[in-house]
């Protein structure tokens, strides 16, 4: 039988905790993210190298007077295909070096770690929390995720009645990409940026797009929002979502 209070203390008596910011915009942080963040000794986050980071933005002037910052600086920054070999490889010795960094501070001290969206939806935090099964307290607080902030955003409600609604990535193959769009009822394509011609042809073979909207910042300042017929040839900031509303069952209007 294994020994619970001989495993609690085999792995500090520290934490670390991942806050969830939500979409954007600090108003829509829960307030159990807030309380974690604002009495915080030690706060890590992701970033670019050479940028401030979004999760960064969305907290600041909330820190306690002296805690201590880590950057972590991802080692590549454009998204590219999920199955390419160095890609995968830089960010796993990335992961690894930072669970080592994190479980060793955790041996004495109590972490947050930003994370925008919610942290188990394609968040980064995700590669550290597996890593660190068994050598740290572990808590997550869970937030909006990035595309609810986004249909809310376009005033349209995003399903209704029993539609089916995909998530997609827009590093997929195009022909994967027509294939779910052209399946479901409403669909979300996240990670767009330079993979956008991509997602534009997809759509094409499904069909669907005259039905598509993107969502640049969604909630945040700068925040667009524009029909992809409309749109041109555009840049994409990495915040940016495209959406195609789901139009199932719904109640018909009573008459006066």
């Amino acid at each position: 039988m294994t020994d619970t209070r001989a495993s609690q203390k085999t792995i500090g008596a520290g934490k670390i905790i991942c806050a969830g910011l939500g979409p954007g915009d600090p108003d829509l942080m829960s307030v159990k993210a807030d309380r974690a963040i604002r009495s915080a000794g030690h706060i890590a986050y992701f970033r670019k190298k050479g940028r401030a980071g979004q999760a960064r933005r969305i907290v600041e002037g909330m820190l306690a007077p002296g805690a201590v910052e880590y950057a972590m600086e991802y080692p590549v920054t454009t998204e590219i295909a999920f199955d390419s070999a160095e890609y995968n490889a830089a960010l796993a010795a990335f992961y690894d070096e930072w669970t080592e960094k994190l479980a060793t501070l955790a041996q004495t001290e109590e972490i947050v770690v930003l994370c925008e969206g919610d942290p188990f939806f394609y968040g980064s935090f995700m590669h550290l929390f597996v890593r660190l099964q068994g050598r740290a307290v572990l808590e997550v607080i869970p937030g909006i995720t990035g595309m609810s902030g986004c249909w809310t955003a376009t005033g349209i409600p995003m399903t209704w009645g029993d539609d089916v609604m995909s998530v997609l990535s827009g590093t997929m193959p195009e022909e994967v990409l027509a294939r779910h769009m052209k399946a479901a009822d409403g669909f979300v394509v996240m990670k767009l940026g330079r993979n956008l011609p991509r997602v534009r042809r997809a759509l094409e073979l499904a069909g669907r797009s005259d039905a598509a909207w993107l969502v640049e910042r969604g909630t945040m300042p700068g925040e667009k929002i524009v029909k992809l017929s409309e749109a041109g040839a555009i840049e994409l900031p990495y915040f940016s979502i495209l959406l195609v509303h789901g139009q199932g069952r719904r109640p018909e209007r009573s008459e006066a």
